[in-house]
């Protein structure tokens, strides 16, 4: 449980957790997600061909789901390949999993 007195946001737990929770916060990222958790293989198709976004928009959401270190992207010719990241993904799980955790604790 977090010490009211010595909450700081700069701390890197809190700004990596922030981070994440900035990463999935958007539908489509979330949709890019479950769609290369349901092939369990790197992704190298047109991802616009499957969400109905332009182009330059996919791509934003991937950059923002690699920042975060939630997939990778492996240049292959002229395509990308996308994959899920297992520790990028562990700490997704376990950072909302404390979180919800604690949350629970408190709740009425």
């Amino acid at each position: 449980m977090i010490n009211l007195q010595s909450i700081k946001l700069d701390d890197p737990t809190m700004v990596r957790s922030a981070d994440i929770a900035k990463a999935i916060a958007h539908p489509a990222r979330i949709a890019i997600l479950k769609m290369l958790a349901q092939r369990n293989t790197c992704f190298c198709g047109d991802i616009t061909e499957v969400l109905p976004l332009a182009q330059s928009t996919v791509s934003q959401h991937l950059k923002a789901l690699k920042s975060a270190g939630l997939i990778t992207g492996k240049v292959e010719g002229v395509r990308t390949c996308y994959c899920l990241n297992t520790a990028g993904i562990m700490e997704l799980k376990s950072t909302l999993s404390e979180l919800s955790n604690e949350l629970v604790e408190t709740c009425c």
